[in-house]
């Protein structure tokens, strides 16, 4: 045993999901720590000088984007979650090797959940958020609220929160609808990669307010285009007193434009591509292009002659006055020499000349399957449509005009790629579109996206026939929705490996002490934290680690401390005396025990692993199993 004193305590264990306003905070003081005091808070003073010019008043007029709630709700995404989510087995599809996820509970606490494993993973996110139309339903997030957990309120603690409506007669209308999707956006963004980019559905009710939110989370520098898809058939459309309405918005946002690829989509004039030559069996078909052009720009370098077959020199002129060729003289022999160019007479005998543009193949010669840049308007995938192919799965119409699974798709087509393991994120799932979609792009080319669907178990009416079918809550729909799609792919693509299955997890209060405790507001910061101590020692908060739970406490530290909800657990038989287990998950490892007496032949053995991260229970540590545990793996123990 060593000799020596040890200086440090072990390591606390994350319990609750990352505060993410201290984190801001400190990458805010390593970048410039002269805006913090000698106590290591944020000096207003010395910050609000950074920021405002010498000649500025202090009362400097600037544009802004305010309402009511605003900053209360940037607290409360920023504030850390301290419920779980637990697995569960009898409503996943095939569970152990499945990669896509389906989080039944408030996307809020889940969004907060993910931030640990999903930090900067996801590429692609699509969301459909109530409209606020008055008729729909907003989530009620109530930033007073402190003495119990978010998702209790209205004494549901399982099956999540009664979502409740906003009539239009409430005056905070657009305020409590910019609140709950202020929170949401900006914990989405952290999830987003650097390339990843975000759709997100809405009509003119909220359109003008969610442009200038998402300016202001993801910056007006990262805005792509705000596309519009016509959503009705033929004669169809709303009942605005003016226009015959036909369409909704999908705003597109980068999270960082200058790493943004958009994918082509398949070409609109393929069937001009009808000559033939030599190049064919590479090159593919192609179609001749002028190379004079008065409607480009004119520049003296693209304005040289060139020999004709008969020896006579052409000038870009003889296309028009102002015309000049589209290449350069350097690129135009080359292109000659590979075959490119053309030269033809018209009726008056004159030449002119074109150049090839090949189905396969760009004007440099490098082999390519040729797309095109997508239009902003999209002009098929309706809604009618999409409501018969989901009645036609369940049998029954029971979800009113779901988005289209092949709207979603065209969507997840621009900004993934099959083999990149890439990862869809749809937080306001509703019927599992996405899900469904996701599993048909792979379909398509045989690719590996996986998706997460997160959904509020927000009950359905009872007077609906889904309900009468059987569904209680959105969130069931949504399983069984995405359960059927998968069956169904299965039956017609019996022979193409495509995940179609998904692990179900519920939201729920944590299993840990620590955070079943409420401060008393009427009491002082001292009598708080005897309160604290008196709880955490209570004989009903010393025996949590019991078997019927261990495999929820084990998902909630994997959860929270990085390990990802695809972790493993291998119980290492060369501990007889305990039960030692390695868990492994997201590109890390460590061992450990959650074993109410820490045996001292379980302590030498475990010397041999000092190289390893250790958890286990601080009940497990008397003083000389601590410092003799501490002495081993130093800043690789872990209590919890």
């Amino acid at each position: 045993m060593p000799n020596s004193p040890i200086q440090t305590e072990p390591k606390v264990a994350a319990l609750n999901s990352p505060n993410i306003q201290a984190e801001r905070l400190a990458q805010l003081r390593r970048l410039m720590p002269d805006l913090f005091d000698g106590e290591g808070k944020l000096d207003e003073t010395a910050l609000q000088a950074l920021i405002q010019p010498d000649n500025a008043s202090p009362t400097l007029e600037r544009f802004r984007f305010e309402w009511v709630g605003k900053h209360q709700s940037k607290r409360l995404a920023f504030a850390p979650s301290q419920g779980t989510l637990v697995m569960d087995k009898a409503r996943s599809i095939d569970f152990e090797s499945t990669q896509n996820l389906i989080i039944e509970g408030d996307n809020l606490e889940v969004l907060k959940l993910m931030q640990v494993t999903y930090f900067e993973k996801v590429k692609c996110i699509y969301i459909d958020p109530p409209y606020n139309t008055g008729n729909d339903f907003i989530y009620q997030d109530n930033f007073g609220e402190s003495k119990k957990a978010y998702w209790m309120k209205n004494g549901t603690m399982k099956d999540g929160v009664r979502l409740t409506s906003i009539s239009e007669a409430n005056g905070r209308r657009h305020s409590n609808w910019l609140n709950m999707m202020q929170a949401r956006i900006l914990l989405a963004r952290q999830l987003l990669r650097p390339d990843g980019v975000i759709f997100i559905s809405i009509n003119d009710v909220e359109l003008k307010n969610l442009i200038a939110l998402m300016n202001e989370v993801f910056g007006e520098e990262n805005f792509i285009a705000n596309l519009v898809w016509t959503n009705k058939e033929g004669g169809s459309g709303s009942d605005s007193e003016f226009f015959r309405i036909k369409h909704e918005y999908i705003l597109c946002y980068a999270k960082d434009i200058d790493t943004l690829t958009i994918n082509g989509v398949e070409i609109s004039n393929i069937a001009r591509y009808t000559e033939t030559d030599e190049y064919e069996e590479t090159r593919g078909k192609y179609y001749l292009q002028k190379l004079g052009m008065a409607s480009i720009q004119y520049s003296p370098s693209l304005d040289y002659p060139i020999e004709s077959p008969d020896g006579t020199n052409i000038l870009p002129s003889s296309e028009g006055e102002g015309a000049c060729w589209r290449w350069s003289k350097r690129k135009y022999e080359e292109g000659f020499k590979s075959g490119f160019i053309v030269f033809k007479k018209d009726a008056q005998n004159n030449w002119h000349i074109y150049t090839k543009q090949y189905l396969n193949c760009d004007n440099n010669g490098i082999i390519i399957e040729r797309t095109s840049r997508p239009f902003g308007v999209i002009d098929k995938y309706s809604s009618i449509q999409a409501t018969k192919a989901l009645q036609n799965l369940f049998g029954v119409k029971i979800f009113s005009y779901p988005k289209p699974v092949d709207l979603i798709s065209y969507l997840i087509n621009l900004v993934t790629l099959k083999n990149e393991n890439d990862i869809v994120l749809d937080f306001f799932s509703g019927s599992g579109t996405t899900g469904e979609s996701v599993m048909q792009v792979n379909t398509k080319d045989d690719g590996n996206r996986k998706f997460i669907l997160v959904q509020i178990p927000e009950y359905t009416a009872e007077n609906s026939i889904a309900y009468s079918t059987g569904y209680k809550t959105i969130s069931a729909m949504c399983i069984d929705r995405v359960k059927r799609a998968g069956s169904k792919i299965r039956a017609e693509h019996p022979k193409t490996p495509i995940d179609t299955g998904f692990r179900v997890f519920n939201l729920t209060e944590s299993h840990f002490p620590e955070n079943l405790f409420t401060p008393d507001p009427d009491k002082t910061d001292e009598e708080n934290r005897a309160a604290l101590e008196t709880h955490l020692n209570a004989p009903r908060q010393q025996n949590i680690f019991t078997d019927a739970i261990f495999k929820d406490l084990v998902t909630e530290l994997a959860i929270k401390n990085g390990f990802g909800l695809f972790y493993t657990l291998e119980r290492l038989e060369t501990f007889p005396a305990n039960a030692i287990y390695r868990i492994s998950g997201n590109d890390k490892a460590a061992l450990l025990c959650l074993d109410k007496d820490l045996q001292e032949a379980t302590v030498e053995q475990l010397e041999a692993h000092r190289n390893e991260q250790f958890f286990c229970s601080r009940q497990n540590l008397d003083t000389t199993k601590k410092w003799a545990l501490q002495a081993a793996f130093k800043d690789n123990l872990w209590v919890i």
